[in-house]
């Protein structure tokens, strides 16, 4: 894997993970009725997570992006 991502990049997808998975656990977008919607947001936030972990974005590689500077 070939590191793809920078910093800015690594910091919002951190973030905006991070309030995803927990995002459920405190209610913050009304979804305690809706599982489906649950299992969605925590997905996408750990996803995001372990994207920013590993500096590492299968899509970027895809496209041919990169966020980091060389």
């Amino acid at each position: 894997m070939t590191i793809n991502m920078g910093a800015a990049d690594r910091v919002i997808r951190l973030i905006v993970g991070t309030v995803l998975i927990l995002a459920p656990v405190f209610d913050l977008f009304g979804m305690t009725a809706s599982t489906p919607a649950i299992v969605a947001s925590v997905i996408a936030g750990i996803v995001l997570v372990l994207t920013a972990f590993f500096r590492f974005c299968p899509l970027y590689r895809v496209v041919g992006a990169s966020t980091c500077k060389r």
